[in-house]
Formats: structure tokens, C-alpha cells, sequence
């Protein structure tokens, strides 16, 4: 068998320092390496051409480096002061949103002109929608605590108690939040300090990540833009349970936040691997309720700790007019016939469709159990008829239901990042809809199945973008698809 040829560049664990002079999809500034023995691509993650970075080779192929960026020597001239805390969640916030948008319109189209073999993309170009909040946009931030720190004037670990994110590209070592990031509630981050200090008074350890032991482990805060109530949710190990107060903790938070306060719950998380909710261990209410209500279009929805919901409303609510607007487009093709909702999750889309009053039947199918237990319940409290919603893989769901070939005129898809598994996608073209309107939170894997949807005899009519998470490098797609 040959020897794979060795890269003669760059290594897999090398640190390298590095100029980006381009920008991917998804966020990849681009760098080249350039020597004797030619030019040499690499690609950094949440970079901006311009940037100075130092970054570490994760990924060393003949034509190519992969690389996790470790931090920003020096900034791009596009990029501008911002009185906010910098966090990984936010790599972009000092690029003017303008900027943000150029980078995203540009590298999404250019991914359908690739992938999906839609050469014309720019032609079929309908809207940029932008998101109508910039700054605290997000419903939902988890913190986390640790027991490693970093000293920023040394440029190494400390052992300290943390309460914040984790530093970029380091899983064990956290980082103070001292003030507002920009994305959250700004109340709530400013307080996150003395939220902290609260904790560390109490003499329980935050988790160690190396270790695998300690008490404090996450701490978690939706809010809702409706009513401006805060849900928490503090996540320990059982441990030293005893000698912590929840009572008490409950009524410090209402001391910092009054009645926004909806309810305090507590998880108990005692598994070793590194998420928020453990599959194992309760969940319980402290204070108040555990529940918050927020609005979308009109419409009510009754948000859990658990629930999925979209993390920034106000984009959402874009977002799905624009869904609406493309499915409406050709009222005879909704009136008195069945829509059916793929991959639904909630089932938001389907109850906004019909609300709009037609005689159109909803089904709504999604893989995740929970999800479609509280669609049902979203769909009784907004009192929408003519709405079913199925918990079933959308492929087996096709497969069981042959009777809907032929009797479906509009598709809605809304696919988890993974994009449709082309089996399944195979079973939808079998249906026969006149129309699809398929939303992607992944515009990679939409334009893979774009091809296969072109090459069943679907032309692409129209695509827009919508920003959903504005300072990242994340964008939603909205197509329609005709026969």
C-alpha cells in the first residue's frame, strides 16, 4: 500500500502564527503558508482577513491545514472597539454588522453555486434579512464553572474558582464573565460576577474538569421577551448537597432581580462527560414556577428548561414569515388540501400556517418525542385546529403513510444541521409535492440536497437569508423549491 505523502509545511499539533486573507463559509478565515515548495492553504475558524492569528494544526492534509484558533495577535482593520466582554461565542461583534452580512451573502451563495450546481444563484437572490435585535438577542446562556482559570498577564493556568465560558478551544479552563458579552440579558451578565463570588462564599468546590470531581457545574438562564422573566436552573453534582442552601440561593437571585424571577431549578448532574443536562439525574423545583411563556407571531409558547426553542425570537419570528410568505405565495396550492411539516420540532410553523385561517390540514412530523408533546400543548393553548403532529423518524413516518403520495401539494423541511439523510429525501421527492419550502440552519448540507432536488425535476425559485446569530458566523436559508 503507498505511503501517504507527509505534509511538508505544517504538522498536526504545531503552533503557527499566520495572516488571513480570505473568508470561507462557516466562518473560516483563510491563510496561506507560502515557501520554496510552493503555496500552502490553511484554514482557521472564526477568523477575519486581516487578522493576525496564532492558531494550533489540528488537521495537517497534502493540500491543506485545518487549525483551532488559540488567539488574535492583531486585529483587522475593519474591526472596532466595543465596550463588551469578548467571548467565543461571539467572534465577530467588533465587525460591523454590514461587514458581517457582506461575508455571510457572499460565502452562503458561493456554497450553492459549488455544491448544489445552481450557477444563476445571484438571480434567484429574494432577501438578506437581517436580525432586528444586534446586541442581546439570545433567550438562553449557559455558564460554566471551573476550577482552572487563566492569568491573561502570565499567559498560563491558575487554580481559581470560575464562573463564565470556557476559554477558546480549551475544554478544562474557564473564564471570568466580568461584565455584558452583547448577546444575553445585560442585567443578568453584569450580576454573573456576584453570582460567583456567591458561590465561592459557600467553601463547594467548581467542577474540575482533568479531575472529573466538584460541586458547581453549570448555570443556566432563559429568559423570555415577552414577559421579561427570567428562568434559572443551577446544575451540581449530589455530593455535597447538604451544605449548600437552594432556599437561600433562590432568594438571593430574586434579591438581584426582583420579580423577573419566573423559578429557580436544580439539576442534579453526575456524569462525567461535559453536558449541561445529564441523561441520568433529577431535576427539580426550588422556587417559583418552571415554566416561561414567549410569543411568536401572535402566537403563545410555554418554554421548559428542556424545551427546543429558537434562541433569538425576534429573528425567528423573521424567519418564519418568510416561510409563511413562500408557502402563501400560491394560495390555491395551501387552500383545502394537507401541508405537511417535516421535521417540525415544536411545531411553530405549521401552527403560524394555520392560523392563517384557510382549510388547511397540518402534519407535523418529528423524530423527538418531547418536541411533539409540546406542539400538542402550544397547539390547544392557541387554540389551532386542523393540526396533527406525529413522533416519528420522518423517513420510517414516509415510508408507514404511502396513502400521502400524490395527495401533498406543500413541503415544509426543516432539518437538523445534518441536513435530510438522502434516503429520506428520496421518499419526500416521492411524494410528489408541487412545492417545498426547506429552511436550513446549514446551507452546506441544503446545497448538497439541492442537487438531488434539481435533479428530480425541482427548479430552485428563490432564496433568502436570514441572520440569526448576528457577531457569528452561523446564517438560515430559506428556499423554495417548485416543481
Amino acid at each position: 500500500m503507498p505511503r501517504r505523502e507527509r505534509n511538508k509545511f505544517v504538522k498536526r499539533g504545531e503552533v503557527i502564527e499566520l495572516l488571513i486573507e480570505d473568508y470561507a463559509f462557516g466562518g473560516k478565515g483563510i491563510g496561506k503558508i507560502r515557501s520554496e515548495l510552493g503555496e500552502f492553504v490553511v484554514f482557521v475558524p472564526n477568523t477575519l482577513p486581516g487578522q493576525l492569528v496564532k492558531a494550533r494544526v489540528a488537521k495537517s492534509q497534502k493540500k491543506y491545514a485545518e487549525c483551532k484558533l488559540i488567539e488574535v495577535l492583531k486585529p483587522s482593520e475593519d474591526e472596532v472597539a466595543m465596550d463588551y466582554q469578548e467571548i467565543p461565542g461571539a467572534p465577530y461583534i467588533k465587525l460591523p454588522v454590514e461587514k458581517q452580512h457582506n461575508y455571510k451573502h457572499t460565502s452562503t451563495l458561493d456554497l450553492f453555486k459549488r455544491i448544489g450546481k445552481v450557477a444563476n444563484i445571484e438571480d434567484l437572490f429574494d432577501e438578506f434579512v437581517s436580525s432586528p435585535n444586534l446586541f442581546h438577542y439570545r433567550n438562553k446562556m449557559e455558564y460554566s464553572f471551573s476550577a482552572i482559570g487563566f492569568d491573561h498577564e502570565k499567559n498560563t493556568d491558575v487554580d481559581e474558582f470560575t464562573l463564565g465560558f470556557k476559554k477558546r478551544g480549551v475544554w478544562w479552563m474557564g473564564v471570568n464573565l466580568e461584565k455584558d458579552s452583547g448577546l444575553f440579558d445585560k442585567a443578568v451578565e453584569d450580576n454573573i460576577k456576584n453570582i460567583k463570588t456567591y458561590c465561592e462564599e459557600t467553601g463547594l468546590a467548581p467542577w474540575h474538569g482533568p479531575r472529573k470531581e466538584g460541586f458547581f457545574r453549570y448555570f443556566v438562564v432563559r429568559k423570555s421577551y415577552k414577559t421579561n422573566e427570567l428562568l434559572f436552573n443551577l446544575v451540581t453534582t449530589s455530593g455535597d448537597l447538604d451544605k449548600f442552601n437552594l432556599d437561600k440561593f433562590a432568594n438571593y437571585l430574586v434579591e438581584l432581580f426582583g420579580d423577573r424571577v419566573a423559578g429557580l431549578l436544580h439539576t442534579i448532574n453526575d456524569e462525567t462527560g461535559d453536558r449541561t443536562i445529564a441523561t441520568s439525574g433529577s431535576i427539580q423545583l426550588v422556587y417559583g414556577k418552571d415554566k416561561i411563556v414567549e410569543e411568536l407571531l401572535g402566537l403563545n409558547f410555554e418554554i421548559s428548561m428542556k424545551s427546543f426553542f429558537q434562541t433569538n425570537p425576534k429573528s425567528a419570528e423573521k424567519l418564519y414569515s418568510k416561510v409563511i410568505d413562500y408557502a402563501l405565495e400560491n394560495k390555491d396550492a395551501i387552500d383545502n388540501t394537507v401541508v405537511m411539516d417535516l421535521f417540525c420540532g415544536t411545531g411553530t410553523i405549521g401552527q403560524i400556517l394555520a392560523s392563517k385561517g384557510s382549510n388547511t390540514k397540518i402534519i407535523g412530523v418529528d423524530i423527538v418525542a418531547s418536541a411533539i408533546a409540546d406542539a400538542k400543548k402550544n397547539a390547544k393553548r392557541n387554540n389551532i385546529e386542523g393540526v396533527e403532529f406525529y413522533a416519528a423518524d420522518v423517513g420510517k413516518f414516509l415510508f408507514e403513510h404511502p396513502e400521502f403520495k400524490n395527495k401533498i401539494r406543500t413541503i415544509i423541511l426543516d432539518p437538523a444541521r445534518a441536513g435530510i439523510a438522502p434516503k429520506t429525501l428520496k421518499k419526500i421527492i416521492n411524494l410528489n409535492a408541487d412545492r417545498m419550502v426547506y429552511v436550513s440552519c446549514n446551507p452546506a448540507t441544503q446545497a448538497r440536497d439541492t442537487e438531488q432536488l434539481i435533479e428530480a425535476g425541482y427548479n430552485l425559485k428563490k432564496i433568502s437569508l436570514v441572520d440569526q446569530f448576528p457577531h457569528t458566523s452561523h446564517i438560515e436559508t430559506v428556499v423554495l423549491f417548485e416543481k
